[in-house]
């Protein structure tokens, strides 16, 4: 008891200012930038060889149906215009930093009202791309309802440091600014994922003129979704949507069975599954436990996935959600990395600063925190399985041994972590039957 009276207020005075650098260390954007490593961060998770630069484009796809504005009288079209981010291989300094601007609340919610916040990045806007002789797979990044571009920048970044061209789109109504009706997200997502994939394919041609041409490679692509986003991507491709979805969707638009033009009912859909997409990553993909999907829709999905889920997610589902995608997507090689005691946001960035403000709705924090995991070790462990996946399939490196790993983290420390750091992860691999 000496020993503890003696001591005990020293120990107490020495956790108290840990635990307050920690606090700073999370919210100071000059002392910890979004993906940036923890100590115990695993081996991919570091940044690549490359500088990275980063501009926004906007893109206008013309004609399409209006869904927000759908009734049972009308179905009107419109030129749906969209935002991206472009993050990409850069010349220059990999030191460098840009500011991204987001907002924090809800457009027209009194309750959360839109607020916009900012925060620090490495890249550097508008930097020289670096044009090697060989292009860069694409990737495109898709984020949740509502979400917005800047989402994962933890992400976006590190993969373009890493050689590859990363398209984040800014979904029209689906954003914090824009929320749109629901209808016009379920319908949209797949739609917009192909859609940037052609105008990234165009823009990257040798003789395309601005930055992206002669950079990208279009055959060696990913798409990468969260929430929605992952609902999107699996769609985009092959999973097709099942007919009960299709009763639903129309009694939500008055009536339009438009979003059975993305299921196996319509011949079409099979024959649009498009062979430039090589791999899709799903981070808690919505959908499955609402019948989104059947058995059938599910068989079709023949490319690698890489699921990403909190076996407590109580937004998509864990069992008869992603997991359930995970059982049903036969003919896939697949994967499942779950996070457990997690709930659904396994995807994105910290919380910004601003969410930690006195007075501030607890939902503004909530919409990136995860109550049992620190939000940047889920960046670092998600930078580094992302590296591994997307290097096997986008750019034939061998990291299947940091794939091939035990179902338990416990059962021992799995290859690229640190010793006793692989905890609470559990990863299954089931191969595709065909």
């Amino acid at each position: 008891m000496k020993f503890a009276k003696k001591y005990f207020p020293t120990a107490v005075i020495i956790l108290l200012l840990f635990r307050v650098t920690a606090v700073i260390g999370q919210n100071d954007p000059d002392f910890f930038y979004n993906g940036d490593l923890l100590p115990d961060a695993p081996e991919l998770a570091e940044r690549g060889e490359y500088a990275v630069g980063v501009q926004t484009l906007e893109l206008i796809h013309e004609n399409q149906p209006d869904i927000a504005n759908f009734s049972k009288e009308q179905q009107p079209r419109y030129d749906r215009p969209l935002t991206v981010e472009v993050w990409y291989p850069a010349e220059g300094d990999a030191q460098s930093e840009t500011t991204y601007n987001d907002y924090i609340g809800v457009a027209n919610d009194e309750k959360r009202p839109l607020s916009p916040f900012s925060f620090k990045g490495r890249a550097e806007r508008n930097a020289s791309p670096k044009k090697d002789e060989e292009t860069y797979p694409l990737v495109i990044v898709s984020h949740g309802y509502l979400g917005s571009r800047y989402l994962m920048t933890y992400l976006t970044e590190n993969l373009a440091s890493k050689g590859y061209v990363v398209v984040a789109i800014h979904h029209t109504e689906s954003t914090f600014e824009d929320p749109g009706k629901f209808s016009s997200t379920l319908y949209h997502r797949p739609i917009d994922d192909l859609f940037v994939l052609n105008e990234m394919e165009k823009r990257g041609k040798k003789d395309a003129g601005g930055f992206l041409a002669g950079m990208v490679d279009a055959e060696h692509t990913a798409l990468i979704g969260y929430s929605m986003g992952g609902y999107g991507a699996l769609n985009a491709a092959g999973a097709g949507f099942s007919s009960a979805f299709g009763g639903f969707f129309g009694q939500m638009t008055g009536g339009s069975d438009l979003i059975m033009e993305r299921s196996l009912a319509k011949p079409s859909y099979s024959t649009s599954i498009d062979s430039r997409i090589k791999a899709v990553v799903a981070f808690a993909p919505w959908g499955m436990a609402r019948g989104v999907w059947d058995n059938e829709g599910l068989a079709n999905l023949k490319l690698p996935v890489f699921l990403v889920a909190g076996d407590q997610d109580d937004i998509s589902g864990y069992e008869k959600g992603i997991k359930a995608v995970y059982d049903g997507a036969v003919n896939a090689n697949r994967y499942i990395l779950t996070y457990i005691n997690a709930r659904h946001n396994v995807a994105p960035n910290p919380p910004p600063a601003e969410s930690f403000q006195k007075g501030m709705h607890l939902d503004e924090y909530l919409r990136y925190a995860e109550p049992a995991w620190d939000q940047r070790r889920i960046n670092n462990i998600n930078q580094h399985f992302v590296t591994a996946f997307l290097g096997i399939h986008l750019k034939g490196i061998d990291y299947s041994t940091y794939l091939d790993l035990p179902v338990d983290a416990l059962e021992e420390t799995w290859k690229g972590f640190k010793p006793r750091t692989s905890i609470g992860l559990e990863l299954r691999h089931t191969g595709a039957n065909n």
